[in-house]
């Protein structure tokens, strides 16, 4: 079952996407879309379902740039507050639950993790590690503070994580799970000669998360009406 929802942030609410498994829940899961598309595109709905599919209650949201139609991200703090207040949306009614998030959203809730946002682990797709064609500029120095355990997932070909540099920062991390994704670029898009699908490898990712997330302990969440 899904519900639109709004989540009050600061300066105005977002909608947010609520959806909860039948029978008992699992984790749960925060998961933020990235800087180019919203909630409701397929490479955040296809993963959504697929957690919601393997019992995980799951809430998705709008950073408020992408609720007023702006093409640019906010700036990091307008992102985090935005961030922070689904985080507490999602508090009130799972007991124990793990944030993700699709390459921006997935790097603002590393940032919130480090500053002491409350979760069992963080879940991190196509984490942009550095801007495409600079790879000096780097997006880890705070990855080694994150107190909780991670879950990479990256291309093997994404233009913002390259695979040098992935083996330095991210597999050399204490409390760092890195899958790579063989041919497979940015959006987790892979050639026909594969033999697989974006869709699949998506799904794919869900059905690994989940069991990733069980890893971390059986914790069932205690689910409250969405308000």
């Amino acid at each position: 079952m899904t519900r639109r929802v709004a989540i009050e942030a600061g300066e105005g609410s977002v909608t947010g996407r609520w959806r909860v498994p039948e029978g008992s829940a699992r984790t749960g899961v925060l998961l933020a879309h990235g800087a180019g598309a919203g909630q409701d595109h397929p490479g955040i709905t296809t993963i959504a379902d697929a957690l919601v599919g393997q019992g995980h209650p799951v809430l998705t949201f709008n950073y408020s740039y992408m609720e007023a139609g702006r093409r640019f991200p906010d700036r990091r703090e307008a992102l985090l507050r935005c961030h922070r207040a689904a985080a507490a949306w999602l508090g009130q009614r799972c007991e124990r639950f793990v944030m993700a998030g699709r390459s921006m959203g997935g790097r603002m809730a590393s940032y919130l993790a480090v500053e002491g946002q409350r979760c069992a682990g963080l879940v991190l797709y196509a984490y942009p590690l550095h801007p495409a064609g600079k790879p000096d500029r780097l997006r880890a120095d705070h990855l080694p503070r994150v107190p909780v355990p991670m879950l990479f997932f990256t291309g093997q070909k994404d233009r913002l994580a390259l695979p040098h540099l992935v083996e330095t920062h991210l597999m050399g991390l204490e409390r760092s799970v890195v899958e790579i994704i063989p041919d497979a670029d940015h959006s987790f898009r892979v050639p026909k000669r594969s033999g697989t699908t974006q869709q699949e490898v998506l799904r794919g990712m869900a059905e690994r998360t989940a069991r990733w997330i069980e890893g971390l302990g059986q914790g069932k969440a205690e689910l409250e009406g969405a308000g």
